[in-house]
């Protein structure tokens, strides 16, 4: 495996921004060029996955949405890299799409249909 992506499993980043004090600053996806093909990628599966949990998850369920679509994002990467050049490292590939298949059993796999039944106060005027 290559150095960069040990330094990484192992919670080492080479390129972990600091602050001038020297301690490290957390980066968030708000930090991330929003123009980028993967950042909108990122954001198209974010999108669909919430809708497919009804449109409102929970803190919980929107923390395991983006650590799936995560792992998407870099399987698909993976992909692209083993179509353009015959490479692939199949255990890292095979334990994050199994993680990523555990992730989306936790959210659920099924699209969820969304509560779309009228309230009280329509079916009031509507004389229901």
């Amino acid at each position: 495996m290559a150095a960069e992506a040990t330094e990484v499993r192992q919670g080492r980043s080479t390129d972990t921004p600091k602050t001038r004090a020297g301690k490290v600053r957390l980066r968030t996806l708000d930090d991330i060029d929003a123009r980028t093909a993967a950042y909108h990628r990122f954001k198209e599966l974010v999108d669909g996955y919430t809708s497919d949990v009804g449109g409102d998850p929970s803190t919980a369920q929107a923390a395991i949405i983006q650590r799936a679509v995560s792992l998407q994002v870099w399987c698909e990467d993976q992909e692209a890299s083993y179509a353009a050049t015959g490479d692939l490292d199949v255990s890292t590939f095979t334990t994050a799409t199994n993680t990523l298949r555990r992730l989306l059993t936790d959210i659920g796999l099924e699209r969820r249909a969304r509560d779309v039944t009228p309230g009280d106060r329509i079916r009031e005027l509507l004389g229901n």
